[in-house]
């Protein structure tokens, strides 16, 4: 203190010997000395960022660890060099405004204001730092950790915000905690979505409801993607056009959704469609078409012993079969179904563990329906949609060989063959009778 005496002495007496006018002396000094302390903490700043911290980044990227690697990477450390200056002005702004006390406290608040800031941003810095971290582990990776991280970021900014009314207000940090309550009302009102996002993400978490990666279908939003993005507010989700649906989280505990994880994970992607079938064309089967039927590879050894079985059936209660209608009979479309399950049970990229199953539906004015129900060996979309293309080109070219017909709505040059047709034969009867 004796020497920043001494200096005080020495540059008042050095202002009065130049000229100065003594009552404007100590303004003067207190320019200089602002002009020098700012001067100062900006060489203290430059010395901290471009040749400490340079340096403490070297090291850290030379150490064997991986993990600090991620301090460089982010200059978690550029921040400290905020507080040099800060802690600076603090020591030396009591003897710098000595003699204006009125001012002192303003100057001491605002920089305790300021290194309460900077230590905020240098612990976010590390919050982000174990954020990336987390994030990194496999374990952790379909978890909703930004949500968490963002609460954990809220808090310290409240904090911060207490201790800086504290410090320029002058008031215990408790009496603005107490205030703090008697605006939580107001608090709810403006943080609402916030807090319910912050339920949302626990309850999505704890309850592994959905995970970045996982394929979601919420037709509210028009959303149907994979989720790229889950925090605290929001879930994007990109969807298959490329497009992102961007979802408050609260959402998906509130309202319906559909996952496609389990779907996933079970390896196979269902197929379930069904081709319509003509009911005029449907028929009993004579010898001479299961003559036919037992040359197709698949349903040979069926058509051969359900055919001993019905047979067997007949003769034991003494049934006509002259006439097609009596007694047991295979139809063309019961064949068919039993050839459609073995042709399933024998492609190589069905999977055979999951349901296997072919079964006519009721009946509509399109025809009658047998639905297809299987799973593909692969969940990859392209792959499926060209297993699924594969089979139904099969079937739509078997069903010929069951003297089947598929069922398709007439377009317009089936009319037109029609109509041609009827005039044939109007022209046909014409010349019957004229004739």
């Amino acid at each position: 203190m004796k020497s920043i005496d001494f200096i005080e002495n020495w540059t008042d007496k050095l202002l009065m010997d130049s000229g100065v006018a003594e009552e404007w002396v100590i303004y003067l000094r207190l320019l200089i000395f602002i002009i020098i302390l700012i001067l100062v903490s900006s060489i203290a700043f430059f010395i901290t960022k471009r040749i400490i911290i340079n340096y403490i980044y070297k090291i850290v990227k030379r150490t064997a660890f991986k993990w600090d690697d991620v301090l460089a990477d982010e200059r978690v450390f550029n921040n400290v060099a905020h507080i040099v200056p800060a802690l600076l002005i603090r020591l030396l702004a009591s003897t710098i405004f000595a003699d204006f006390q009125s001012v002192l406290p303003f100057v001491l608040k605002v920089t305790n204001s300021y290194i309460i800031i900077v230590g905020l941003t240098i612990i976010l810095a590390f919050i982000r730092v174990a954020e990336l971290g987390f994030a990194a582990q496999p374990s952790f990776k379909d978890k909703p950790l930004t949500s968490y991280f963002q609460l954990v970021r809220i808090i310290l900014y409240i904090a911060a915000g207490i201790l800086v009314m504290s410090v320029l207000f002058g008031k215990s940090p408790i009496y603005f905690l107490s205030a703090f309550g008697a605006m939580t009302a107001i608090l709810l009102l403006i943080f609402k979505d916030t807090i319910l996002g912050l339920v949302a993400s626990v309850q999505i978490s704890s309850n592994d409801m959905v995970k970045v990666g996982d394929w979601v279908e919420m037709p509210k939003f028009n959303a149907d993607g994979d989720v790229i993005a889950i925090n605290l507010n929001t879930v994007k989700v990109q969807n298959w056009d490329k497009t992102i649906t961007t979802i408050p989280t609260y959402f998906f505990i509130t309202d319906s959704f559909k996952n496609w994880r389990g779907m996933v994970q079970s390896g196979g992607r269902r197929i379930k469609r069904s081709v319509y079938i003509n009911s005029n064309s449907i028929k009993f089967v004579d010898s001479e078409m299961r003559k036919k039927f037992q040359n197709f590879e698949y349903i040979s050894a069926f058509v051969e012993s359900r055919q001993n079985e019905i047979e067997a059936y007949n003769s034991e209660n003494k049934i006509d079969t002259s006439v097609l209608i009596n007694g047991r009979r295979m139809t063309n479309i019961g064949v068919f179904r039993k050839y459609v399950e073995s042709y399933l049970e024998n492609h190589p990229f069905i999977k055979k563990d999951m349901t296997i199953m072919v079964r006519q539906l009721a009946t509509e004015d399109r025809g009658i329906p047998i639905e297809i129900y299987c799973f593909t060996k692969t969940t990859e979309w392209l792959e499926y949609e060209s297993i699924q293309a594969d089979i139904f080109d099969h079937l739509f070219s078997a069903i010929q060989y069951f003297d089947l017909e598929l069922f398709q709505q007439p377009g317009g040059s089936d009319i037109k063959n029609a109509l041609k047709s009827i005039g044939n034969q109007l022209n046909n009867a014409n010349n019957s009778i004229a004739v």
